[in-house]
């Protein structure tokens, strides 16, 4: 990940995005990118599904598929790929789906290029210090600390060491229980 200390974006020469979310955002992404930076943009595309999204384009970028580099080897020699392509720019979607989530943590660490982070909405911001208030209230929206729904997080959170004690000693009791019966007989 290349500035993370800055707040300077680079000129979007050659791009990746990793498809790891719903491909409806990337579809709305993909056909003003070239508009908004130039027709000589090239975008690839790491994904775990099949085909490509509408609006992406053939000989403008190339198509990485997660299911074509099984085991550690694979991954390393995708990782090896992906860094000799001097990519300006990784944009990840974070839309609140299990998908690819350590595969586009793993590239956006590995990978020397600024990296964006688009959302449910379509919104997005930058991975940067500059933006770690939104960076904050986006992590704790995620895990559930914001909002109404953080009074009952922390209440599950700060119950669960009793709730699983309780549940450690009835089980051991209904097994010592059985085991005493049988013992009797």
């Amino acid at each position: 990940m290349r500035y993370f200390f800055s707040n300077f974006v680079p000129p979007f020469r050659r791009i990746l995005l990793i498809e790891s979310g719903s491909r409806y955002l990337f579809d709305a992404l993909l056909p003003d990118l070239p508009r908004l930076h130039g027709e000589e943009l090239e975008v690839d595309l790491v994904t775990c599904y099949a085909g490509e999204p509408r609006g992406f384009r053939p000989g403008h970028g190339l198509v990485f598929r997660v299911t074509d580099y099984p085991g550690r080897a694979g991954r390393k020699r995708l990782y090896r790929q992906l860094a000799a392509r001097g990519y300006d720019v990784v944009g990840i979607i974070c839309a609140g789906e299990p998908i690819m989530t350590k595969w586009k943590w793993m590239l956006a660490a590995r990978l020397p290029a600024k990296v964006f982070v688009l959302n449910e909405n379509g919104d997005y911001f930058w991975l940067d210090r500059g933006h770690w208030r939104t960076i904050r209230h986006f992590v704790l929206f995620r895990a559930g600390l914001s909002g109404a729904g953080a009074v009952t997080t922390l209440a599950r959170l700060l119950l669960f060491p009793a709730t699983l004690a309780y549940l450690l000693a009835y089980a051991g009791a209904v097994h010592l229980r059985r085991k005493i019966r049988m013992l009797a007989q």
